[in-house]
This record gives structure tokens, sequence and C-alpha cells, in this order.
């Protein structure tokens, strides 16, 4: 696996939806980090990945809640484990479960195993809220998908906050999640 910075220089063969992240992160002036690799079905492989970005990728979960009215990206490091009763309690949504993948593809145009905050440029009517862990918000960089799994990011968190966000139209909620029992 290469660093390279920006886009790739030939997007022939790559998915429409990782050409179009590319298009909107250079259309807002975001820099940018990737690496091209396998997708990464272990944490082994998502280790790999995390070196060479210099970045700790996070893991990204997409909720919902049982009536399927209300939808949830969460950002969190990947080393922690994911307690549904902890977050729950914080954003009152009882019975939190893993959304369906036709329902990641209805509102992120993502697939199960890319799923990442990039992908809020395609939920133009802001079904989705984003929650981020405290930890996440303190690194410099945070690493994602761009929308698929074969690809991965390292961009300047302060970027994904004070432009990507506002520009999606998309605002955060922080939550605090230890992960323990």
């Amino acid at each position: 696996m290469e660093l390279y910075k920006g886009r790739p220089e030939n997007t022939e063969g790559r998915l429409a939806r990782e050409v179009r992240t590319y298009d909107f992160l250079d259309e807002l002036g975001i820099d940018y980090f990737r690496t091209d690799h396998e997708p990464a079905n272990n944490m082994e492989a998502c280790n790999e990945i995390d070196a060479v970005l210099g970045v700790l990728i996070c893991k990204n979960l997409f909720l919902c809640n049982r009536q399927k009215t209300n939808f949830y990206l969460l950002m969190m490091p990947g080393g922690k484990k994911f307690k549904t009763k902890e977050l729950s309690s914080q954003i009152n949504s009882a019975r939190l479960s893993f959304a369906d993948p036709e329902d990641m593809l209805k509102y992120l145009d993502i697939e199960p195993g890319a799923v990442s905050i990039m992908g809020l440029m395609n939920d133009k009517d802001h079904v989705v809220q984003l929650l981020i862990d405290e930890e996440v918000l303190k690194g410099e960089d945070l690493g994602c998908h761009p929308c698929v799994c074969t690809s991965s990011l390292k961009i300047k968190t302060a970027d994904v906050i004070k432009r990507f966000l506002p520009a999606t139209g998309h605002e955060y909620k922080t939550v605090q999640l230890t992960g323990e029992d």
C-alpha cells in the first residue's frame, strides 16, 4: 500500500460514489491523503491501513431505532467496544440496532464494509444524525472510506467538522463512550 496526496490520477474502474467523494472534497478545497487496498475484513488488515495513513481509522456504525424512524451514523475509535445501552441513554433512543443494508444504500449510498462520514454528502434529506465520540474529535486527523471499502482517506478533523459537514448541511452530536460493561 502506498500513500497518495489527493484523488487518483485515473478514475477508470472506480465506482461513481467514490469519484463523487473526491469531486466533493476537491470542490471544498479540502486536502486529503489516500491509500488503496483490498477490502479490510479483520482488525489486522485495518491496522495495516492505519499504519500507512498514520491515523487511527474510526469505527463507523449505521444504526436505527426499532421503528426505523431515526437513523444514526456513529463514529468511534476502532478499539472501543460498542455498548448499545451506553449510547441509547445519551441520545434518548431505546432499542438501537444496526440498520439494514438497504437503508444504508438508500440514505448514504454506501454498502456494508464502507460506512463512512463521507456518505453524509449523499443524505440530501438529512435523515441521518451524526454522532461522534469525543475521543475522535480530539485527533488532529481522522481516517475514513471514500464511500467504498477499497480505499481509505486521511483528512484533518477540523476540515471535516468546519468545512465538510456544513457543506452537507449536517450537524453532529458529541457522545462519550467508555466501551466498558
